[in-house]
């Protein structure tokens, strides 16, 4: 897994290159001291995975995201650096296209795993983090301008209800348990969800699903 590391603090970047330097499968690529760095770089280094800081110089964290994941052919995918867990600015990087976040103080075994995870398509919403952040913030939003119907109407009834067990945080794992089918069953109905919705990964399907409304937030 080749990664790119995008961060204006060089202790951060040096120190986060050393940590993945040192786990097997995983190559720090290239680092990046802005976002405008971090785009130009993506371009000519060509990562599997951006480790990307919000507040950055020139251009911020989630513009940068926004650029390096708008294109329809893009492999790359993004895991945002955040010092707080609760940042603002976090869920609108989850809608700008990342895959997910993760504290700068998390462990080296958390890092080299959130970067794996993500790799794999498998996205996270971080270790050490519970939903509430996004729960939060699409609390925030309001009622769904699109009613859910015109939403969610091309999924069937039981790709409508895997998707809701996604949003809550559920593994394939867990959700096969709770539905009482193969988890083979389950990844093929993930895959089908993501394609029929347009969506990136399972981080985006469960933005989606708050948005949409198709999850409430829970009130405790």
């Amino acid at each position: 897994m080749r990664v790119l590391i995008a961060d204006d603090q060089m202790m951060v970047r040096q120190g986060f290159t050393v940590l993945l330097n040192a786990e097997p499968g995983i190559e720090v690529v290239g680092q990046a001291v802005n976002g405008l760095d971090a785009v130009a770089k993506v371009a000519e280094l060509a990562p599997d995975i951006v480790l990307m800081d919000i507040r950055m110089p020139q251009l911020g964290g989630i513009e940068a995201t926004r650029r390096i994941t708008e294109p329809a052919d893009t492999a790359v995918k993004v895991l945002v650096l955040t010092t707080f867990d609760l940042d603002e600015y976090v869920y609108e990087a989850l809608r700008a296209g990342a895959s997910g976040f993760l504290l700068k103080d998390a462990s080296a075994a958390d890092l080299a795993q959130a970067v794996r995870v993500v790799a794999a398509g498998d996205a996270l919403l971080a270790p050490n983090i519970t939903k509430r952040l996004i729960i939060e913030f699409t609390r925030m939003t309001g009622a769904p301008r699109t009613p859910i119907k015109d939403r969610v109407g091309g999924l069937t009834e039981r790709e409508s209800e895997v998707l809701s067990l996604i949003a809550q945080g559920l593994s394939n794992g867990e959700i096969a348990e709770r539905l009482v089918v193969a988890e083979q069953t389950v990844k093929t109905h993930v895959s089908r969800i993501l394609v029929k919705l347009g969506l990136r990964d399972r981080t985006q399907a469960v933005v989606f699903a708050y948005e949409t409304g198709l999850v409430r937030p829970s009130r405790r």
